[in-house]
């Protein structure tokens, strides 16, 4: 899929089936530690575009059935124009009760450009500022995702307004007609949606927080909307760093964005 392909999966033959001895004990002997069942799959990355990119793989460890077991992201970051790039990803626990794995596939592919791919954990960018979404909160048709940003330089960064976006679509072409609008624009009464942007400077250690909203309502009427990636500046001549979302927007055409503010302590 998209150039990731499984090229072998590790299933030891003294990994249990959790759960399936008497009383609930494992059936057969274990010779792997408690953390680890042993499972691991082998994988390779080719990149055949014109430029590095950096891939999130979704792997999907299941039964000879298809039901899933458990799954678990890998990122691979900078894979060159032409390269091959491979790694091993491995299953560790398996939840009690859980059927025997015999079979992994790669579930799902998201791929940015390295240049403008979020920064791996306790990596500083060259800009000082590192900037990374959260995950997704879901209910009742309504979603949320925050976007942080953190002074990791060493001087002092000035920030006022809001975070500036760009929608893309599953060859990171810009998305038009959807509407973003500043503050909550209607779409739910959230604590801080609306609340002014103001000037804000944030001290080497310190952090800046804003959100997006929107609702996946369909109705009659446009086509519903995905958007899997989103492209983010801080604010103007900021570095642009590409996050996967996969903003399901229904039919509604609209995104709200939080001012930048400090987080709540």
């Amino acid at each position: 899929m998209d150039g990731v392909r499984i090229t072998q999966l590790t299933v030891p033959s003294g990994t249990p089936n959790p759960g399936s001895g008497p009383g609930g004990s494992p059936g057969r002997v274990d010779p792997f530690p408690a953390h680890d069942s042993g499972i691991s799959a082998s994988y390779e990355v080719t990149n055949d575009n014109a430029e590095a990119l950096t891939y999130t793989i979704l792997f999907d460890f299941t039964t000879d059935a298809g039901e899933v077991m458990a799954n678990t992201y890998e990122t691979v970051r900078a894979v060159g124009p032409g390269a091959i790039v491979r790694g091993t990803v491995r299953l560790g626990v398996l939840a009690p009760g859980a059927s025997p794995v015999t079979r992994v596939k790669v579930a799902e592919v998201t791929s940015v450009p390295a240049a403008e791919a979020p920064p791996a954990p306790g990596e500083c960018p060259s800009s000082g500022i590192r900037l990374t979404a959260g995950d997704v909160d879901a209910a009742m048709g309504l979603r949320a995702v925050s976007l942080d940003l953190e002074n990791c330089g060493t001087r002092d960064y000035p920030l006022e307004g809001y975070p500036l976006l760009e929608l893309l679509d599953d060859d990171r072409s810009r998305v038009d007609g959807v509407q973003i609008v500043h503050g909550s624009g209607g779409i739910a009464t959230v604590p801080g949606f609306d609340e002014p942007a103001g000037p804000l400077v944030l001290k080497p250690g310190e952090s800046a927080r804003s959100a997006l909203m929107w609702r996946n309502t369909t109705e009659l009427g446009p086509a519903p909307v995905n958007i899997p990636y989103v492209r983010v500046r801080a604010q103007q001549g900021a570095d642009p760093v590409i996050v996967t979302l996969h903003l399901d927007l229904g039919t509604t055409g609209r995104l709200a964005a939080q001012p930048w503010a400090h987080p709540p302590t």
